[in-house]
C-alpha cells in the first residue's frame, strides 16, 4: 500500500473551520501517514497554524505537520514555534521559505529555506523528520534548472530528511528530477505532490504564480467540456489517479494530496486507484 499524506491551510472563519473539519474527518477515513498545515505569505498565520495542527491533532487524531516558513519570521519566533510544535508532540516539520507578499522587501532572520533546515538540526537535532519543497519543472525564480538542482541538495545537505514536490500533471518531469539528483548523490524519498482539479480557472491562476505547467491539451480538453460540470469532474479525477498510478508504478515513495481543505476531489482521485 503507497503511503498517502494531505496538505490543509489554516482556516480563519467560523466557515472555513467547519469546512476544515468536514474535509479533515472524511479524509482520515483513508488512514493518512499524516497530514500538513501549511504556513501563509508573509507570517499571516504564525498564530493560526499552531491553532491548526492541534486542531487537526486533537479534534481529529491526525499526525499533523505544520509547515514552517523563513517569511516574516524571527529567529526567535520561529524557535518559539518550534517549542510549541515539539510540546505538541509534532515530530514531522515542512520546511520551506515560503513566498515573498507583494511589495514584502525581506524574508525575515533567515533568508533561505536550507538556512531554516540548519536551524532546525541545530536547535533539535533528532527531534524532527525535516521535508523540504522541491520543483520538478523548475523553481520558478531558479536562475536556471542546474541552480535549481544545486539549490535543493543544499537544503538536503543542510539535513533535510526527505521532500515533497510542487504539484505537476506531467509525470516525466517527476521521474526526470528524480534521475538528476540522485546523479548529485540525493538519497532521501522524493514524494510527488498531486493537486486534484477541482476548479480550472483557479487552478490556472495558481499554476501561473507559482511555475507549474498545465499541459496545453489538459486545457483544450477542459474548454470542450463547457459547462459540462459533471464531464469536468471525472476527467479530471481520471486524469490525475492515471498519473498517480504511473508515479506509483515508477517507484514514487508516496502521494502527498493538495487538498485546498476539501474532500471530494481527492476522494474521487484516491477512489480510482
Amino acid at each position: 500500500m503507497t503511503p498517502i499524506s494531505f496538505e490543509f491551510y489554516p482556516p480563519k472563519t467560523d466557515e472555513q473551520r467547519a469546512q476544515l473539519d468536514k474535509a479533515a474527518a472524511r479524509l482520515k477515513l483513508q488512514n493518512p501517514e499524516y497530514v500538513s498545515c501549511t504556513f501563509g505569505a508573509g507570517g499571516s498565520t504564525l498564530s493560526y497554524t499552531p491553532e491548526t495542527v492541534e486542531r487537526l491533532h486533537k479534534t481529529h487524531g491526525l499526525d499533523a505537520a505544520p509547515h514552517l516558513s523563513c517569511v516574516g519570521g524571527t529567529r526567535a519566533e520561529l524557535g518559539e514555534l518550534l517549542e510549541r510544535y515539539k510540546a505538541m508532540g509534532c515530530h514531522r516539520i515542512v520546511a520551506l521559505r515560503g513566498d515573498l507578499p507583494s511589495g514584502m522587501g525581506h524574508t525575515g532572520d533567515f533568508r533561505y529555506a536550507t538556512e531554516l533546515v540548519e536551524f532546525i538540526r541545530r536547535e533539535h537535532d533528532g527531534f524532527f523528520h525535516i521535508e523540504v519543497g522541491c520543483y520538478p519543472e523548475c523553481h520558478p525564480q531558479a536562475d536556471d534548472a542546474h541552480a535549481d538542482l544545486r539549490h535543493f541538495k543544499a537544503k538536503i545537505d543542510a539535513g533535510a530528511d526527505g521532500a515533497i514536490t510542487q504539484y505537476f500533471y506531467n509525470a516525466d518531469a517527476y521521474f526526470r528530477f528524480v534521475d538528476d539528483v540522485r546523479r548529485l548523490g540525493v538519497t532521501v524519498p522524493i514524494v510527488p505532490g498531486i493537486m486534484p482539479i477541482s476548479n480550472f480557472s483557479q487552478l490556472r491562476r495558481f499554476s501561473d504564480a507559482c511555475g507549474a505547467e498545465i499541459p496545453r491539451w489538459i486545457g483544450k480538453r477542459m474548454q470542450a467540456f463547457g459547462d459540462d460540470a459533471e464531464s469536468i469532474r471525472e476527467f479530471a479525477a481520471d486524469l490525475v489517479a492515471s498519473m498517480c498510478q504511473r508515479l506509483v508504478a515508477g517507484g514514487a515513495p508516496g502521494l502527498h494530496f493538495y487538498t485546498l481543505n476539501l474532500s471530494k476531489p481527492t476522494l474521487s482521485v484516491i477512489s480510482r486507484l
